[in-house]
């Protein structure tokens, strides 16, 4: 398969690669894969790499004096680099109170979308989807797999403050907010589990692009009672 793509030097240390194929598991896959190959080879130069649908970010930890040998070189892995699926298998269950106390627009949708609000819930619960990217906030997933009956546009005046937790959709999106924000989604629950931690040694954010994720329906006492335990924020 080939892979059309666009090289550019955003500044100094940094390079952007944009591919023109349409954003699936396909793509993402080859990706995470790319990604994985240039840390690899490059470890030493290399700050970090961000990926997004349909991208990778290069940020490198020198100042790119000769763009044309660095693009060079990111053109022979994107020739080279194994195109196989790298998706977890595992499938990682996400608590979810959609109580209209933390589903603040779920009667909106229900009233806009012609569904109940057993059916919005029913439709968003029982889909598996896969984590794209990490973006917007620490921890956000941007997460593709939304059923189209679900898709609505964001709010034109967003919210001075969404609580960490909560679970929007915008467009033929759906994610959740790793901290308190303000933000445009609209909100359908609220989970009680920490997505960003910034004193965890090792991962600081509690999903990876590739994760697949479910969200699982609870109580409003489930969730409580998840959010009172002193560990349910460790993973």
């Amino acid at each position: 398969m080939t892979h059309k793509s666009r090289i550019f030097q955003i500044n100094e240390t940094s390079i952007l690669v944009e591919f023109d194929e349409k954003n699936d598991q396909n793509l993402l896959s080859y990706l995470l894969n790319l990604k994985k190959e240039l840390s690899t080879d490059s470890h030493e130069q290399v700050l970090q790499i961000i990926n997004t649908y349909n991208s990778l970010l290069i940020i490198y930890k020198f100042t790119i004096n000769n763009f044309y040998d660095v693009k060079k070189r990111i053109l022979e892995k994107i020739s080279d680099v194994n195109i196989g699926n790298n998706l977890k298998l595992q499938i990682k269950k996400i608590p979810v109170c959609y109580d209209l106390d933390y589903g603040w627009d779920l009667e909106l949708l229900s009233e806009n979308l012609d569904l109940s609000i057993d059916q919005i819930i029913k439709k968003h619960s029982e889909v598996i989807y896969t984590v794209f990217f990490i973006g917007f906030l620490p921890g956000f997933p941007y997460l593709g797999g939304l059923d189209s009956l679900l898709f609505y546009r964001r709010k034109s005046k967003p919210r001075r403050q969404i609580l960490a937790g909560s679970v929007g959709i915008a467009d033929k999106q759906t994610g959740i907010y790793p901290i308190d924000s303000p933000g445009g989604w609209q909100i359908i629950g609220r989970s009680p589990i920490q997505l960003f931690n910034k004193n965890h040694s090792e991962q600081l954010c509690f999903l990876q692009a590739g994760d697949r994720i479910q969200f699982e329906r609870i109580s409003k006492d489930e969730f409580e009672y998840i959010q009172s335990q002193t560990n349910y924020n460790k993973w």
